[in-house]
């Protein structure tokens, strides 16, 4: 529960502490005062967005704490999942800043406002006046079934799992797409790999090709060449070959008597060897080099192949050729595993539909048996808060083939207030006064259902009083014995139901208006609730009427 809540530098609020009761505690004050502004400071260290209009002073930042006590509320878990202190005094802090920024600490630990708005949802539910129009809409409806019928985990649960079966079923969806485009592309893209792996061609098989084409192609202007080169360098008198062997041989003929000249010697045998030797390897080339008419020919065909598939892929290089027979054989490839990824999202989406269906089913019979639970003690409970003819029925309709998010159930809350009248839609008949009724006779219904330690009304005596605001009050105070309950009333009846009251008031300090708020004592309590009664001067009569409503607890 909450244990206490301190407010600095938001609104019109300058500074406030404020300690509250662990039953029920009465907050009154004139309009304006600020009542609603203390509920929006809660509501920021439950997890709600804020902006820098809210601070009171721009130069300095504004600072929202509370204390909660969890010693008896089993959050273990959650502590644990998101790394936080444990301690029996939780302590929930929000600051802004002038800037606009905004953190958030639990126990000191810096959090974000998913994990402040989870923790929030199970330390305080927050009831604010114009949520009362929620008991009207299909959503609300569903939930409160589903609190009832206490399986929220499950729903959550049901909802992950729906959400991946819708996503699976628009992969599907697209490979189906894919899928039939691809079958209109394979056969194209299995010729064009056909043809690319027909030709089977190597590294650099290109250029071995078309040198081996050049040569063939002039193999007699070789010929030619070759024969009378070899000839000028080895035949007759005036060869090349047979000059140096004579310069050779004059040579050999001194070089007994000059070192020098033995070198030079060396020289020019080795020079005519050399010259020798490449004359007989072009003697070798000129008998190999015959042309060989079918070997151009199937050389030529293979080159027109080679030099065809490139152009009709665009492809500058061998390397490029063969990047394209792989990008098609990765797209044959990839309608063959489209069929297998097809075939296991429908298995798998056979599978969650059968799982999805079975549980929505399960829901179907949890909520039924809520709903019964609802209306019977609903209507028992509607006399308390001066609805002794009222009728609450939950029209309760299935769609085992068209489940969606939250299962296969549609809820549709039906009211009658009145004798002889058929229930309708709560949004069709309802007054505000009866829907604060019916949502407070709610409220109290899943309280009794839940741990939630603390429940917030703000103003949900909207549009009642006498004797109605006397009952209503009974049932807030019957509810404060097994939770801690916050009210914020205009109506003395409720007022003097609390525990514990606080009076909520401004002034105007300098040029600054601003809220502040003091606990009342009983003195004190039966002023401002005679001041509710009968206006700013009390009358003895009045001051007479609160000290009954209040000895009267």
């Amino acid at each position: 529960m909450l244990h206490s809540l301190r407010i600095s530098n938001y609104a019109i609020i300058d500074h406030l502490e404020l300690n509250f009761s662990g039953q029920l505690t009465t907050v009154t004050g004139e309009t304006g005062a600020g009542k609603s502004i203390i509920i929006g400071a809660l509501s920021l260290i439950l997890g709600q967005r804020a902006d820098t209009s809210a601070l009171f002073d721009k130069s300095r930042k504004c600072i929202i704490e509370g204390a909660f006590d969890v010693s008896a509320y089993g959050l273990d878990s959650l502590f644990d999942r998101n790394e936080l202190d444990h301690e029996d005094v939780c302590v929930i802090r929000r600051e802004i800043s002038s800037q606009g920024k905004s953190r958030a600490f639990v126990n000191d630990t810096p959090v974000n406002l998913d994990v402040l708005r989870e923790l929030g949802s199970n330390l305080v539910d927050l009831h604010r006046q114009h949520e009362t129009l929620d008991l009207a809409t299909d959503r609300f409806q569903l939930d409160v079934i589903d609190s009832i019928a206490g399986h929220g985990e499950r729903v959550r649960q049901f909802g992950n799992t729906f959400r991946k079966y819708k996503l699976l079923q628009k992969e599907l969806e697209s490979l189906r797409e894919q899928h039939l485009k691809a079958q209109n592309d394979l056969d194209y893209y299995t010729y064009q790999l056909k043809e690319l792996d027909e030709l089977n061609l190597q590294s650099g098989e290109q250029q071995q090709l078309e040198a081996e084409l050049r040569s063939l192609s002039h193999a007699e202007e070789i010929a030619e060449v070759l024969s009378r080169s070899a000839f000028a360098l080895t035949e007759g008198e005036g060869s090349l070959v047979a000059i140096l062997g004579s310069v050779e041989s004059d040579l050999r003929k001194v070089s007994a008597f000059d070192e020098r000249i033995e070198a030079l010697l060396k020289r020019i045998e080795s020079s005519r060897l050399e010259l020798d030797d490449v004359a007989r390897e072009m003697q070798r080339l000129m008998e190999s080099s015959d042309r060989d008419p079918s070997r151009v020919q199937m050389l030529t065909e293979r080159l027109d192949l080679i030099y065809r598939l490139m152009k009709k892929h665009r492809a500058a290089s061998e390397e490029e050729l063969e990047k394209t027979r792989l990008e098609l054989q990765e797209k044959v490839k990839n309608v063959s595993g489209l069929d297998d990824r097809i075939t296991e999202l429908e298995h798998e989406l056979t599978g969650l539909h059968k799982k999805l269906s079975a549980e929505a089913q399960s829901l179907t019979k949890a909520r039924t048996k809520a709903i019964a639970r609802l209306t019977k003690e609903v209507e028992a409970s509607l006399p308390s808060v001066g609805l002794p003819n009222a009728i609450l029925k939950v029209q309760h309709d299935t769609t085992p083939e068209a489940f969606g998010p939250n299962g296969m159930d549609s809820i549709r809350f039906l009211f009658s207030a009145n004798p002889g009248s058929d229930p309708v839609e709560i949004r069709r008949v309802a007054s505000g006064g009866e829907l604060s009724r019916l949502m407070l006779v709610v409220k109290s219904l899943i309280a009794s259902t839940t741990a939630l330690p603390t429940l917030v009304f703000d103003e949900i005596d909207e549009g009642v009083s006498g004797e109605v605001a006397k009952k209503v009050g009974n049932m807030l105070r019957d509810l404060a014995a097994s939770h801690q309950v916050i009210c914020i009333t205009h109506l003395p009846q409720i007022a003097a139901k609390g525990h514990a009251h606080y009076y909520v008031y401004k002034e105007v300090k300098g040029s600054r208006t601003i809220t502040f708020v003091k606990p009342l004592e009983t003195r004190e309590r039966v002023i401002e609730i005679a001041k509710m009664l009968s206006g700013e001067k009390p009358t003895s009569a009045a001051l007479e009427n609160a000290q009954e409503l209040l000895t009267l607890n």
